[in-house]
């Protein structure tokens, strides 16, 4: 198929230069044709009309004045509804001229004979020439008609599509941005439909949406056509793919697979009504299914890595897929505009000071936490209620909200998922979005003070009243390198992708408490004998592990994705996760946990860390913690985890964890595995060389050896100063650890905050020779400054570094 004249082309002779043609969508279906087919990518066949037809269309029907006199008018101060209505109507009464009904109509019918087809269902999209440019994303201007199929409705449709360029949303934001409304062109698309109404669509970004994160591909996809997850109308699955071992030899580097609700679908009706789609429920099978297999999954992500190189920018793309052949087709893509413009070099911090009573959550769009006064509003009908500076609370947003969204303080949807529309343009506009809360509208009331936390990793907050919180700016721009390595704790895996720009060394310390905590919830051992559980706990974790008919999966692989993301975060820097650590008071208040824990008069020395790994009492439960690691080592390919031991008493006891791991496919020193120790007990001291024999390294764990070495309970506010990690008793231990380790050619490191808050502690733990130090992100600056002041100040007194 070749370019016939100055008003129809075809994608195949289109490419990413001739924007001004035929606008940024149809020029990037043009390249994607023309360059990623090698890549195995498919794109829908179709043809554009160009800018000339849109011009021509303008001249001939004397519509150009018509634009040209309402626009004044605008800028004279006629509502902006009635300029609108006016331009709209002007174009949907003209008639398209001769030549474009020709070149069009004859290009449908060479399409259906490509296709075998008399009259095929086509996509009919707008493209704008001044859309998806990087500083104007013109997200949703204007419209799409899908399952148009006969010449007269696809010229209705074509006409319909030139109207759109002048929507109410269309010109204001064409306002805001300075375009001139006339040297703006629309293009049409014509674009055979995939099916996807048999199957599913979706959206995805060769990028991470919230923090920038380079190194994975979002996905989000649910059933039926497109438009259901583009318009935020419901919760989608989400997936996300770790993009540097996509193409390792048998590695399948699916970080995290969630299955949305997907309470609606859109589908083909034949029209008799005079529509061509509809809306319908989904049934229980379909939100309880995940739309997309694995492999689908890791097509769709190599398709954005290889799209993402080829145009050498961060890429947002529409997939679907054909419920007749099974196929999967890309139908657009275009650079990312978000996180593009965001300022490397600087980022900023929010933490709440105070917590509070949480009313209701979603997921987190941005990481920054505002306040104010609740808006709720039922349709943007409404927006003349608005207040400045309040907290928007509505169903779904879609373009029409847009005039109100900049002026709020916050924005809470009850619907959509992270590549809805209320997502992408709060993300454009820095204002932080809790979206898919499910209930706001109905828990959240006009008037009514929040605080909406968006700082807490992927689960956005909103709590009663307005709370205290503190603003920070972590300038990256001057870090000073140093030779002790300066390393992240990271306890919460939704927020790690968000600190990805510190210059850290890797991950010193991640938690395995914490990730059952956040993102499992359930005890373990519940889990596995969940026949046997009471009926109320039966209830809670059937409604937790929905889509699980293998229940100890449901640990196995959310446990494996927590791990998963912390460690792509940090990606090849080693990230050391330390097997599970919780005292059996805190096992207990996992869901079904009481049956299965004692009580302890004093957890904090009783049965935990390494002691339950081989017992009877847990060992199934650390069997399925090791799968976990194993899924994130071998499967996803994430071999730059490092296992940790925590509280390991004896050297017997040490022996039989090992045993237990390897029993359990992790094996010390096959594929490279290495296993470290805490060194939080003072046997581990004193046995430094016995245990250096059976570890690759050692952790320091200052709390717990501090409060053992000097017999004070951490937690006791009368002993609080005779708690004291400089004690000599405390210091000459640490430094005892790392000569020893060092003789041995282990390595030493320590996971704490004294670094942070004590410069003179940080001076000793240099001066001792220390290999690395793990701090929380909001600490690194400041850890990294007294590290270099430290090593500096060795230098200057003729001590060589290690």
């Amino acid at each position: 198929m070749t370019r016939t004249d100055d008003l129809v082309i075809w994608f195949p002779d289109l490419g990413r230069g001739d924007v001004g043609m035929v606008g940024g969508k149809n020029a990037s279906l043009g390249e994607l044709i023309n360059n990623l087919g090698k890549a195995g990518v498919r794109v829908p066949c179709g043809f554009a009309t160009t800018a000339d037809a849109y011009q021509e269309f303008l001249s001939m029907g004397g519509l150009r004045e018509v634009i040209a006199e309402q626009v004044g008018r605008l800028h004279h101060g006629v509502e902006l509804t009635e300029v609108g209505r006016t331009i709209r109507r002007a174009i949907l009464a003209a008639d398209l001229p001769t030549d474009i009904v020709r070149a069009v109509t004859s290009a449908y019918r060479r399409l259906g004979a490509a296709l075998g087809r008399t009259d095929p269902d086509v996509a009919v999209r707008s493209s704008a020439t001044a859309e998806d440019l990087p500083e104007a994303s013109f997200a949703g201007q204007q419209e799409s008609f899908l399952n148009v199929y006969g010449e007269q409705d696809l010229l209705a449709a074509c006409k319909r599509c030139y109207a759109s360029l002048f929507t109410d949303r269309a010109i204001h934001y064409r306002e805001d941005l300075g375009f001139d409304h006339l040297k703006v062109a629309l293009s049409v698309g014509v674009q055979q439909m995939v099916r996807s109404d048999l199957a599913g669509a979706g959206v995805m970004f060769s990028i991470d949406t919230e923090t920038g994160f380079p190194r994975t591909v979002l996905i989000n996809a649910s059933w039926g056509l497109g438009e259901t997850v583009v318009g935020g109308m419901v919760d989608p699955d989400e997936y996300l793919v770790f993009k540097p071992l996509l193409d390792a030899p048998g590695r399948r580097p699916i970080l995290s697979r969630t299955c949305g609700r997907k309470q609606c679908k859109i589908i083909y009706v034949d029209g008799s009504s005079g529509e061509r789609t509809r809306m319908v429920d989904t049934d229980h099978a379909e939100r309880v299914t995940h739309v997309l297999d694995d492999e689908e999954i890791l097509t769709l992500a190599r398709w954005a890595a290889a799209v993402e190189s080829h145009y050498g920018v961060a890429m947002d793309m529409e997939w679907a897929k054909d419920g007749r052949t099974g196929e999967l087709f890309l139908v657009q893509a275009r650079p990312e505009t978000v996180q593009v413009r965001r300022e490397a070099a600087l980022l900023r911090s929010y933490r709440l000071r105070a917590g509070g009573e949480p009313l209701t959550s979603g997921l987190a769009i941005g990481d920054a936490i505002a306040t104010g006064s609740v808006c709720v509003l039922r349709s943007a009908a409404e927006i003349d209620r608005f207040t400045p500076g309040a907290v928007l609370v509505t169903e779904i947003t879609d373009p029409d909200w847009e005039p109100i969204m900049k002026r709020a303080a916050a924005i809470v949807t009850d619907h959509g998922g992270r590549t809805s529309h209320a997502a992408i343009v709060s993300r454009e506009l820095g204002v932080p979005a809790i979206v898919g809360t499910t209930n706001a509208t109905g828990t959240l009331t006009d008037g009514q003070q929040v605080t909406v936390s968006c700082a807490e990793g992927d689960t956005g907050i909103v709590y009663a009243g307005i709370l205290d919180y503190e603003e920070r700016e972590l300038d990256l721009a001057d870090v000073p390198d140093t030779r002790t390595r300066v390393m992240l704790n990271l306890a919460n895996p939704a927020a790690a992708f968000r600190w990805w720009r510190l210059p850290a060394d890797g991950v010193g310390l991640a938690r395995i408490e914490f990730v059952v905590n956040n993102h499992v919830k359930i005890h373990p051992m519940a889990l596995i004998h969940f026949a046997r559980t009471d009926e109320t706990v039966r209830r809670r974790i059937a409604e937790l592990t929905r889509g699980y008919d293998d229940k100890p999966e449901y640990f196995v692989e959310r446990l494996a994705q927590g791990v998963a993301r912390i460690a792509a975060s940090r990606w090849p820097d080693s990230m050391i996760v330390r097997m599970s650590d919780f005292k059996t008071n805190e096992y207990a208040r996992l869901v079904g946990g009481e049956a299965y824990e004692p009580t302890e008069d004093n957890p904090m020395i009783g049965w935990r860390g390494a002691s339950r790994y081989y017992s009877d009492g847990y060992r199934d439960g650390f069997a399925l913690e090791c799968r976990a690691i194993r899924r994130v080592r071998e499967d996803m390919g994430l071999r730059n985890v490092i296992v940790m031991i925590p509280f390991c008493r004896t050297l017997d006891e040490a022996d039989q964890v090992l045993q237990t791991m390897s029993a359990h496919g992790l094996t010390r020193g096959q594929d490279g595995l290495e296993v470290y120790v805490m060194a939080e007990i003072p046997a581990n001291i004193i046995l430094a060389d016995l245990f250096a024999e059976r570890f690759d390294g050692f952790s320091i764990g200052s709390n717990d050896l501090t409060q053992l070495t000097l017999g004070v309970d951490r937690d006791s506010t009368a002993l609080a100063q005779l708690f004291d990690e400089r004690n000599p008793a405390v210091t000459r231990s640490i430094e005892h650890l790392i000569a020893t380790a060092h003789g041995r050619r282990r390595k030493v490191g320590l996971c704490g905050q004294r670094p942070s808050d004590d410069p003179d502690f940080a001076r000793l733990l240099v001066q001792a020779g220390i290999d690395s130090i793990s701090v929380t992100p909001d600490s690194f600056l400041t850890v990294k400054q007294n590290v270099a002041a430290a090593e500096r100040e060795r230098a200057e007194n003729g001590d060589e570094m290690p």
